[in-house]
């Protein structure tokens, strides 16, 4: 359902006389209903006559909304009151629940409802503005049977109902400017089959610990304030909620929401029993301490298995800003801590036997050959990622890796079948883009692999972009954008987008060796070109025959005038690879947008002795 309507509205921007007003909106409308209807017009639309009747307009009534606009398959409602628009949905998806209990699911009807609180125009008895199309994107992001509300929504409700929320983070909603933070109501509704699956996932005894999740799963919980001053709560209370909210943002974790992670605010509860209780591997806990105009933050990773502290770190700052401070703080615990879970896993993957692994187990034992992708390594890597998805058919991080896999292959050196593998990149490709738009590690690797392989830069920059906006602390994704603004003819961008990289991955994981070879490469495009033989050095250390750290350490030290240095690294270029010469330099070149950059490559490649 779309209920903006911009015409009219653009129209009502310049009449003087138009009456404005905060209100709350309420947007509903039916899932699926395109589907219910072609199976079955008449039941449809009597069903949904009738729910109307005994439900909607009565629960409307009686929290004193009024109904705007009604369409085929939804309606808008405004209230005064954020608080009774929140009870009115919450009773009707309640009662909608009741409705659907033993109704097929062919033909169950389940409704979305999304809530915000804004600035509206009046026009006779119909409403606009962004506070109608905010309500109307929210509703669109929720699911059947739920209730989503915008922030502005949630700092209205939040502790005047009984139903808790979780924090779904900043979502970027079609023709909003700026991204819209999301909540969900927790209980607000389950439908039939979401109730018999979420039951079927929780232990049969309520002292039974939950199981564990397949990715891995961490709760934060709330810091303690050791600073003796309660002014400082709201600061700890902020951090922790900023840094479950980042970490929610890779899909490749599990992240207990706020309010089960506060339940044990203000208590000292044994981690092993923590992780039993929320059904989660890793739990991170700290403190806040404040003394004078300066504060210091500890944090601690933990496995909640054996109890062992997987990172610990301490955090200085002023109080002069202590929102930037906060900031500061969220960014390095997620930047030190996304790794570590990452690693944790791999090792755990380790010790399984090859007949108990998953999808994701397959994937997590591929990565340690990626960080250094070799012609061999890719050789191992790649059947266990074919096998990851032949075990999770929708597992999108898979397929992205895969692609990325043949991008890692075409960049060592000429394939056998090109079209072939080509034809396969895109084919990976448009399975990401199907299954895995909302991952932001799958998009970028499908980045990655669009980019280098398929030639198709403004694609591939325009996913990793969308992986950013999702994920702005996923450092793989800030390295791809590395690399397609070095072919895009970007290398200042480029070097900013690398560092940000490595700031938010230290350790460099599995892509420090692309991660170096694309500053490199940079940095010769900069004319810096005793920085980007550093670089070119540090890739050759780990692998003293990639082509990529050859080539432009070949080049560099010929624009630098070393012209021994540059004699040298050309006669190694041509011992890896004898049929490597000035005619098959464009081949590797490929993804690069601007003549002047092959032209500047290919130069340096001959005054090194490349032979034509």
């Amino acid at each position: 359902m779309d209920l903006a309507e911009p015409t009219k509205f653009e129209a009502l921007l310049t009449d003087e006389r138009v009456v404005r007003r905060l209100a709350a909106v309420l947007a509903a409308d039916v899932a699926g209903y395109s589907r219910l209807m072609g199976r079955d017009e008449e039941r449809t639309l009597a069903d949904l006559k009738s729910l109307r009747k005994i439900l909607f307009d009565p629960a409307i009534t009686a929290h004193h909304g009024r109904i705007v606009k009604t369409t085929g398959d939804g309606m808008l409602v405004e209230f005064a009151s954020a608080v009774d628009a929140a009870r009115c949905a919450i009773e009707v998806q309640s009662g909608m629940a009741a409705q659907n209990a033993g109704v097929s699911q062919d033909v169950r009807i389940e409704f979305r409802i999304g809530i915000h609180v804004g600035d509206i125009i009046i026009d006779d008895n119909d409403i606009f503005g962004d506070g109608v199309n905010i309500a109307a994107r929210v509703e669109n992001e929720c699911e059947p049977g739920g209730v989503y509300v915008s922030g502005n929504a949630f700092e209205q409700i939040r502790g005047k109902i009984k139903f808790e929320f979780d924090d779904l983070g900043e979502r970027t909603l079609k023709n909003i400017e700026r991204p819209v933070r999301l909540y969900s109501v927790r209980g607000a509704s389950l439908s039939a089959t979401t109730t018999t699956e979420a039951a079927s996932t929780m232990p049969s005894n309520a002292n039974d610990p939950l199981p564990l999740p397949d990715k891995p799963s961490i709760a934060v919980l709330p810091f303690q304030n050791m600073s003796g001053d309660p002014e400082q709560e709201y600061f700890a209370d902020g951090m922790v909620e900023d840094v479950i909210t980042a970490l929610s943002r890779f899909k490749s974790l599990f992240v207990i929401a706020r309010n089960s992670s506060f339940s044990y605010k203000g208590k000292s509860p044994d981690i092993r029993q923590v992780g039993r209780e929320l059904g989660v591997r890793y739990v991170l806990e700290g403190s806040v301490r404040k003394a004078g105009s300066r504060i210091r933050i500890t944090g601690q990773l933990i496995d909640t298995s054996t109890g062992a502290h997987l990172w610990a770190d301490r955090f200085d700052g002023a109080l002069e800003d202590v929102f930037e401070l906060q900031d500061k703080v969220t960014e390095k615990v997620v930047t030190a801590i996304a790794p570590r879970l990452e690693q944790a896993e791999i090792d755990r993957s380790k010790r399984k036997t090859a007949g108990n692994l998953s999808a994701y187990d397959c994937y997590l034992r591929s990565l340690p050959y990626l960080q250094l992708p070799s012609k061999q390594n890719l050789e191992e890597a790649m059947p266990l990622l074919r096998r990851a998805i032949e075990l999770g058919p929708e597992f999108a991080p898979a397929y992205g890796l895969l692609a990325q896999c043949y991008a890692y292959r075409k960049g060592a050196g000429p394939v056998s079948n090109p079209d072939e593998e080509n034809a396969e990149v895109a084919r990976l490709a448009r399975i990401v883009l199907r299954i895995g738009q909302d991952d932001a590690a799958a998009l970028s690797s499908a980045g990655w692999a669009i980019a280098y392989v398929l030639r198709d830069l403004p694609h591939a920059q325009s996913l990793v972009d969308r992986a950013l906006s999702m994920n702005p602390n996923l450092a793989h994704a800030w390295g791809i954008s590395g690399w397609i603004n070095v072919w895009s003819g970007n290398p200042a961008v480029a070097v900013e987008h690398l560092t940000r990289a490595m700031r938010h991955d230290p350790l460099h994981g599995r892509h420090h060796v692309s991660m170096q070879n694309a500053m490199a490469h940079a940095l010769f495009f900069l004319d810096k070109y005793d920085e980007s033989m550093a670089w070119a050095e540090k890739i050759l250390r780990e692998n003293s025959e990639s082509h990529p750290g050859l080539r432009i350490f070949t080049a560099s030290a010929a624009f630098a005038n070393m012209t021994d240095t540059a004699l040298k690294m050309c006669a190694r270029l041509h011992a890896i690879d004898p049929e490597f010469r000035m005619s098959r330099v464009a081949s590797y070149l490929g993804p690069y947008q601007k003549p002047e950059f092959v032209e500047k490559y290919a130069q340096g490649l001959r005054l090194a002795g490349l032979p034509e």
